[in-house]
């Protein structure tokens, strides 16, 4: 099945408390890589994520956007350091004392150093917050399951056209291929008439139309090329990720298309290889964005 690497989901999940909501992105990727952003107190969860995700993605890059609203995320209390608070009273007394400084010790005093007096702020563990995350996040990858299933089935289709183009001109070139060994032999007739006066030495002819033939051979490049056109088309049709198979597929195609191209003695053939690999290159570039 052609599973496109590119697409975009958004998952929802709230309840009286919270309000949770996850974005997922992917683009085209070598490999399977993931990027989640979510607030701290939540990475305590980012393995269930990252493996909820992997149920649905196999490959590409991931990129994961968490954001959760309401109370109770974080609590907050005020700390108070009475003994050190104490302390610096002290010296201050003192040190108006020991210098003759003159002026009262107020409140705002007090408050002005951070060491003193400070808001801390704790992280509280919440499984019904953890569930609503791994809820959204499913909603989310399965949303962009189905984005990437339906640019999948365009790139299917598109592909299959690009196979079927293909075809008709591995199919030209078949039956082209032994008009070209008697050009070839008509060609050796007439230069050898030309030299000899009219008279034909069939032996050295039939000798070196063996050679040529053997030389521009390229049935052997066409059985390999309808080989790897017929696994490229089964392959589109497995449900398992098939990116890479069908890259490597389409890189083995267009090798046996470059040797067609240098073993033919032909400008008509030699066109051929040239919309051959033209069409290979648009089929490698809707490769890369199958999962």
């Amino acid at each position: 099945m052609v599973i496109s690497m590119t697409g975009f989901g958004r998952g929802k999940a709230e309840s009286e408390a919270f309000l949770v909501n996850v974005e997922i992105k992917t683009v085209n990727h070598r490999f399977s890589e993931m990027n989640i952003r979510l607030p701290r107190q939540l990475l305590k969860i980012e393995d269930k994520i990252k493996k909820k995700i992997n149920q649905y993605i196999r490959r590409g890059r991931i990129e994961v956007y968490v954001s959760v609203e309401g109370e109770g995320v974080i609590t907050r209390r005020i700390h108070v350091d009475w003994q050190l608070i104490d302390e610096y009273y002290q010296f201050i007394q003192q040190a108006r004392e020991l210098y003759g400084i003159k002026g009262e010790i107020t409140f705002q005093d007090l408050l002005s150093q951070t060491d003193l007096i400070h808001i801390e702020e704790n992280e509280s563990d919440n499984e019904a917050l953890d569930h609503l995350v791994l809820l959204a996040v499913e909603e989310a990858v399965k949303q962009l399951k189905q984005m990437r299933a339906a640019e999948g089935e365009e790139l299917k289709q598109d592909l299959q056209s690009i196979i079927a183009q293909l075809e008709q001109h591995i199919g030209e070139l078949e039956t082209y291929a032994p008009v070209v060994v008697q050009l070839y032999k008509d060609r050796v007739t007439k230069r050898m008439q030309e030299y000899l006066n009219g008279q034909v030495d069939e032996a050295r002819i039939l000798t070196e139309v063996a050679i040529f033939a053997e030389k521009a051979d390229i049935n052997e490049e066409i059985t390999r090329l309808k080989s790897h056109i017929g696994q490229f088309t089964q392959t589109l049709n497995v449900n398992d990720p098939i990116g890479r198979k069908l890259d490597f597929l389409v890189q083995e195609m267009n090798r046996e298309a470059n040797t067609i191209g240098s073993k033919a003695n032909d400008s008509n053939i030699a066109k051929k290889v040239v919309e051959m690999k033209s069409l290979l290159e648009k089929l490698k570039e809707q490769v890369q964005n199958i999962e």
